[in-house]
C-alpha cells in the first residue's frame, strides 16, 4: 500500500491517461459518464493489460524465468497505444523502479533494472518488485487496481470533471469491479491481453496535440 499510495514517488498525479482530452471534447460531463468510462477501463482497458502484465511478470520472478520476464518486460512496452501512454508507463515504471531500488532493494529489482536499463513500463516494475519482496500477488493486484482508478478520478476532480464527493462515490461504485479485475488477472495468461476502448486511446492520440495542458498525458 506504501508502493501504491500517492505519497510514492512515480509522478502519477502528472498523467490524466487522456481524460483531459475526453473532457475538453465533452465526452465525460458528470459523474455517471466518469463512472462508464473508467469501468469500461477497468473491464476492457488498460488496467485489465495492466493487472495482466503484473501478474505474469511476477510469476516469471518466483519461478526464475527471466526469458519469460523479458518477454513480458518488452510487451508490456509493445501494447503502448500511443506516444503519451509509453511515456506514462516508462516514466511511473523507471521512477517506481529507482524509489523501489533506494528505499527496498531486493536481488530482483537489482537484476531487472539492469537488464532493462532502468526503462520498464510500471505494472511490470511493481511484479518484479512484489515477487522480489514475497508480497502475495491478489493483494498486489488489488492495490494496484485501485491505485490505477484512484489516480483516474483525482485527474477528473482536478480538471473540474466532479467534485470531491462524487469522486468518492466512483471510487466506491469501481470497488466490486477491480476486485474482479484483480481476481482475473491472477489466473490469466499473456494469450489473454486485449482491450476495447478505442475512444480512450483515441483520446491519448488526440491529447499530444491538445493547445492547453494540464497533464503530461
Amino acid at each position: 500500500m506504501v508502493w501504491l499510495s500517492p505519497a510514492f514517488p512515480v509522478g502519477a498525479f502528472a498523467y490524466s491517461h487522456g481524460l483531459e482530452w475526453a473532457f475538453e471534447a465533452g465526452d465525460l460531463g458528470d459523474a455517471a459518464a466518469l463512472e462508464g468510462w473508467l469501468s469500461d477501463l477497468v473491464a476492457h482497458g488498460a488496467l485489465r493489460n495492466d493487472a495482466i502484465l503484473l501478474a505474469a511478470a511476477y510469476r516469471a520472478v518466483v519461478a526464475g524465468d527471466e526469458g519469460t520476464l523479458a518477454e513480458v518486460a518488452e510487451l508490456s512496452l509493445a501494447l503502448s497505444p500511443s506516444a503519451e501512454r509509453r511515456l506514462e508507463t516508462v516514466t511511473q515504471g523507471s521512477a517506481f523502479l529507482l524509489a523501489i531500488g533506494k528505499s527496498w532493494p531486493c536481488a530482483a529489482v537489482e537484476a531487472f533494472a539492469r537488464a532493462t536499463g532502468g526503462d520498464a513500463a510500471y505494472p511490470v516494475a511493481v511484479g518484479v518488485a512484489a515477487a522480489g519482496h514475497g508480497l502475495p500477488l491478489t493483494q498486489t493486484l488489488q492495490a494496484y487496481a485501485l491505485a490505477f482508478a484512484a489516480n483516474l478520478v483525482s485527474a477528473a476532480v482536478r480538471l473540474g470533471v466532479v467534485g470531491q464527493t462524487d469522486g468518492q462515490r466512483i471510487t466506491a461504485a469501481l470497488l466490486p469491479a477491480l476486485v474482479a479485475a484483480a481476481g482475473e488477472a491472477g489466473a490469466a495468461t499473456l494469450d489473454d491481453l486485449g482491450g476495447s476502448t478505442f475512444r480512450s486511446d483515441l483520446a491519448s492520440l488526440r491529447h499530444e496535440t491538445q493547445y492547453t495542458r494540464l497533464f503530461r498525458s
